[in-house]
């Protein structure tokens, strides 16, 4: 294992820095949208022109990697997306923010995808759970720790950007500076949206929804911060507490959906979800601790939806499946946190700052009636075959190679081998 992580330790270097900065720079944009008095229809657009960015730079990055290599494709994406951040200085118009969010998004899921190859080549079966934990834990502190951006001293209005853009550059280094051996890239491979749905229309439904959620959040969530009258300080407060009870509140949960019906946990999340956004908008302009409380709440339960939309499709699919119906999964929530921030800051118009949670709550309750309509429809898996939960966010297709789930059986499962990636 201490082996392995050698290996990887500068990959994970990279990918810590270019998510504080990266998760820094939405919080910024939104919070000074708002700080600006543009429509949240406005500053929903912009965020929605960074998920379409994600979901249309996975087949353009799967080509520029195949072509010049990964260390290459890497170096250029992170500086695409460093020169995107600091153009931000450049001018406050939202539109060209918009530009610059589709190229950041675009960016970022190819140095994903970069970066996931490598770890999949370089993990053993015998710790490829390892492996994908601490990269899902560095993913989540990461974007965590970026939130607090927002706090540092900008007079000039620009030094933000810089700094941000700093970050990323940095990102850049570990990457190109290691000495471990280029890995191949998976082939992309099509899985019909149509066969997926035939396979589990519970997972493809929840991972949209899912999608819907974290895209409206991730969105106009600084907005309804700064609408609700909290400061700068207590905004990085509010969405750090959100990502990080959304990592610790991911494993109680998932392993609850190993002992019993994933639908069943899926209903109680999403009814969770409901309750605490009728909570956050009563209370959506405190300041104090129970805020913190309730906005740790709504990241541990509404961050575990991807995951559990992913760990029930899997009781489905055969382990060579679980790469190529990885893309529905992916278009699924693309098309969720696209269409999410716009609709949820249409509502924010129309009903001030706590219409974001209103609309969230909402969609969760969409969700639940959907999966107690599907739980009278099919029998529930056998438990006995199901696989393991794991915690994990959205981030290219290639996360699914690191995936335990994904390992090929072995004729003699007691006596893996480490040949096989």
């Amino acid at each position: 294992m201490l082996s392995t992580l050698n290996l990887v330790s500068s990959l994970l270097s990279g990918v810590a820095l270019l998510m504080i900065g990266a998760g820094g720079l939405s919080t910024i944009l939104a919070f000074r949208m708002g700080e600006a008095d543009y429509p949240a229809i406005i500053v929903g657009l912009v965020t929605s022109l960074y998920f379409i960015g994600i979901v249309m730079g996975t087949r353009a990055c799967h080509h520029i990697i195949s072509t010049v290599g990964h260390i290459r494709a890497f170096a250029a994406l992170g500086s695409l997306m460093s020169a995107a951040t600091l153009a931000h200085a450049i001018t406050p118009d939202p539109f060209v923010w918009g530009f610059l969010r589709f190229i950041v998004g675009f960016a970022t899921v190819g140095m994903f995808m970069c970066t996931e190859s490598w770890l999949n080549e370089k993990s053993s079966n015998e710790i490829r759970g390892q492996v994908f934990s601490l990269y899902q834990v560095v993913l989540y502190l990461g974007q965590g720790a970026g939130q607090f951006l927002i706090n540092v001293p900008d007079e000039t209005g620009a030094l933000l950007y810089i700094l941000t853009s700093v970050l990323m550059s940095l990102a850049i280094l570990p990457v190109v500076l290691t000495r471990v051996a280029a890995p191949t890239l998976p082939k992309p491979t099509r899985f019909k949206i149509g066969r997926l749905w035939g396979i589990s229309p519970t997972g493809m439904t929840t991972s949209m929804l899912s999608g819907v959620i974290m895209g409206a959040f991730y969105g106009v969530g600084a907005l309804f911060a700064e609408q609700s009258g909290l400061d700068k300080i207590q905004t990085a407060q509010f969405m750090g507490a959100v990502i990080i009870g959304g990592l610790i509140l991911q494993y109680p949960i998932g392993k609850m959906s190993d002992k019993y019906d994933r639908r069943l946990i899926i209903l109680g999340v999403a009814i969770g979800t409901a309750l605490i956004c009728m909570a956050l908008i009563n209370h959506g302009r405190a300041n104090g601790i129970g805020l913190l409380v309730l906005s740790a709440m709504f990241g541990g339960f509404s961050f575990t939806l991807y995951p559990l939309a992913v760990a029930y499709t899997n009781d489905f699919l055969t382990p060579e499946d679980l790469v190529p119906a990885s893309g529905g999964l992916i278009v699924s929530y693309g098309v969720g946190a696209a269409s999410g921030p716009l609709i949820a800051s249409l509502v924010m118009d129309a009903f001030g700052a706590g219409g974001l949670f209103g609309f969230v709550g909402c969609v969760s309750i969409i969700l639940a009636v959907f999966i107690a309509f599907r739980i009278t429809q099919r029998e529930t898996p056998d438990i006995e075959d199901a696989g393991d939960f794991q915690p994990m966010q959205n981030t290219s297709a290639v996360i699914y190679e690191i995936h335990p789930e994904g390992e090929e059986d072995e004729e003699e499962p007691e006596l893996p081998t480490a040949e096989k990636l």
